[in-house]
């Protein structure tokens, strides 16, 4: 198969919170692609209907879409209705892992560890006391159904704890109020089944926000960082995490250490960024990767 005879679509932008980090992701994967002689077209979701993409001839699409239906197997089930591979997990693995709380659901039947977790849903009263008093404090709210760490506080006080709350419904109707995890923080990423070096985040602030990601230069990400004891078993678990949601083509799973040392699950990116502060790429870059082969070894993995 000689995918530089086919036209292929970089799909990017769109309307989820996520949008300019998917627009940096978009363009760093559009040139990568055209550099390498792929007839190659960059379209932003918000301006182009997806359900147009046959009429313009399209015949793969490289999603690097962040957030909403880039990742909530909606874009994934229309690209099958309409006959186009396209890179990435499919409908079921995206709709599941897009929602963090389903996620941990389906990790914790199998076993799997997590960070303790209570679930606060939109209308519901909140019981601040009593949440405080099983995951103690500090501890983390979050929107169940955003990346980015978009609406994600660390709340170290009592009076902190509606206020974030609060803040977190106003991206998602389900908010998970989570232990904090005092070990350190690392991403993990998978590709084609295989799992990546670990790489450990220690962020400019309080917590790996979006900031840290996105915006500071003085976020680290260390890699290789582990043994290789430790390697093989952040590695191990990662990998039947992978399975268990049905991950395909690549993806990112995030794991914190608890105060023991041992490695918790936290959650999985489908379309993970490609930006200059990416992790991805720099632990790829680590096992011999550069990021053009990178790109396009996603894109040979499209079906």
């Amino acid at each position: 198969m000689n995918l530089k005879q086919e036209k292929i679509a970089v799909l990017f932008g769109g309307e989820s919170a996520e949008r300019e980090v998917s627009l940096n992701s978009g363009k760093a994967v559009f040139e990568v692609l055209q550099s390498l002689g792929y007839n190659v077209e960059a379209i932003d979701t918000k301006t182009f209907p997806i359900e147009k993409l046959k009429e313009k001839g399209i015949q793969r699409v490289f999603n690097i879409l962040h957030g909403g239906i880039g990742e909530n197997g909606v874009l994934q089930g229309a690209l099958e209705q309409l006959g186009i591979a396209y890179t990435g997990c499919g409908v079921m693995a995206s709709a599941i892992t897009l929602d963090k709380f389903r996620t941990k659901l389906l990790w914790n039947a199998v076993g799997l560890p997590t960070a303790e977790m209570l679930v606060v849903q939109r209308g519901q009263a909140v019981d601040c006391e009593q949440i405080i008093a099983k995951l103690g404090l500090p501890l983390f709210v979050k929107p169940a159904s955003e990346g980015s760490s978009v609406g994600v506080s660390k709340v170290k006080t009592a009076d902190q704890l509606l206020p974030a709350i609060e803040a977190a419904l106003q991206y998602d109707a389900i908010v998970l109020v989570e232990e904090n995890l005092a070990g350190a923080e690392y991403s993990v990423p998978v590709l084609d089944g295989e799992v990546l070096p670990a790489v450990q985040i220690i962020p400019d602030g309080e917590f790996y926000d979006y900031h840290a990601k996105y915006i500071s230069d003085n976020t680290q990400y260390i890699c290789p960082v582990l043994s290789e004891a430790r390697q093989a078993e952040v590695a191990a678990l990662v990998k039947k995490a992978y399975e268990v949601v049905g991950c395909r083509g690549w993806s990112r799973i995030d794991v914190m250490e608890d105060a023991e040392g041992h490695f918790r699950l936290v959650e999985v990116n489908t379309s993970p960024g490609m930006t200059s502060h990416s992790i991805f790429p720099k632990s790829a870059a680590t096992v011999g990767y550069s990021f053009e082969r990178l790109v396009e070894r996603v894109l040979e993995l499209s079906a």
